[in-house]
């Protein structure tokens, strides 16, 4: 059963949050697929994830390219996985229909945005009647995460 991960953006926004959930994701071994609502931010996390810290490197690319079945990290605005990501990152409010075929969905908001806000509330919902495990993270003091919440999963 997918686990879902709701981080509520509080301090810093996606570009500078981000990076630091996706080095977690691949030092755990895993691959991702965030999907962005257009493709502007597309290319705002893409500058980000090159540059957000000079000692280290973040693998990854925008969709489209030649290699996007090579890739550890994978920024799109639609469904497809062909590098066969088994985790996902919704970013703003974005929703997927394949959230099942993920062992996990980090879902980041922007908690200054009460459309985006609102959207995640309702996603909260939908997922919760769905019967799926979530947990509820706000950022600290100093940007770290605390969880705040969390609902055991029922099954579906």
């Amino acid at each position: 059963m997918p686990e879902i991960r709701f981080y509520h953006l509080q301090r810093q926004p996606v570009e500078q949050a981000l990076p630091r959930l996706l080095e977690k994701v691949l030092q755990a071994g895993h691959k991702a697929l965030v999907k962005v609502p257009d493709k502007g931010l597309a290319e705002t996390l893409d500058r980000a994830l090159w540059i957000y810290d000079p000692g280290s490197f973040l693998p990854h690319a925008r969709a489209g390219g030649d290699h996007d079945a090579d890739q550890p990290v994978l920024l799109t605005t639609d469904d497809d996985n062909p590098a066969d990501a088994d985790v996902l990152v919704l970013i703003d409010g974005t929703a997927s229909p394949d959230i099942e075929r993920y062992d996990r969905t980090l879902y980041m908001f922007d908690g200054r945005n009460p459309d985006i806000v609102e959207a995640a509330r309702t996603h909260w919902r939908d997922f919760k009647a769905a019967g799926l495990a979530m947990s509820y993270w706000q950022q600290g003091e100093r940007g770290g995460w605390q969880q705040v919440r969390q609902v055991a999963g029922s099954g579906s």
